[in-house]
């Protein structure tokens, strides 16, 4: 109980310390898509953006990443210099994870201006991005259907003889 009673007056004495200013501005927000997540964390910064700690120009496979760098490319290298984005994905295939980690980062880049820059900046983002594609921002819902009894899938038949 020592111990508890400790930790409590140490946490209480940090929270108390930390002021308005020197708190951090960040946003954290995930995209998804099949089995795949991506976390991006979004930070004040320079624009370095990172998945898994490796650079977003070092995505592999390297045939989808213009999909990766496509919220880059439509809002332009300007939005993104203020801040640093982080990301962390798992599950899925390669694919999924590309289309996982796209739209984390365009969520989260409406989600910093929203929540740290202006209204109108934010929708404009969210407008340009909506014009483009959906997906970028709304995550899709559709899942692999189970494989059923009497058949080799989800809605194929096994070969019916009567002879």
């Amino acid at each position: 109980k020592q111990w508890y009673q400790r930790r409590v007056a140490i946490t209480a004495g940090i929270t108390n310390n930390l002021s308005r200013e020197t708190m951090v501005k960040s946003v954290q927000v995930f995209g998804r898509k099949k089995t795949a997540t991506a976390v991006a964390y979004t930070k004040e910064g320079n624009g370095m953006i990172k998945v898994n700690g490796v650079p977003i120009d070092l995505l592999e496979p390297s045939a989808l990443r213009y999909k990766v760098l496509e919220p880059v490319l439509l809002l332009g290298k300007k939005r993104f210099e203020g801040v640093d984005i982080r990301i962390r994905v798992r599950g899925g295939g390669a694919t999924a994870r590309v289309y996982a980690i796209r739209q984390s980062i365009s969520k989260s880049l409406v989600a910093y201006y929203q929540k740290f820059v202006d209204e109108t900046s934010k929708k404009e983002i969210k407008d340009i991005l909506l014009n483009y594609d959906k997906s970028m921002l709304v995550a899709d819902p559709r899942r692999c259907e189970p494989k059923k009894f009497g058949g080799p899938g989800a809605r194929a038949k096994y070969q019916k003889s009567y002879r």
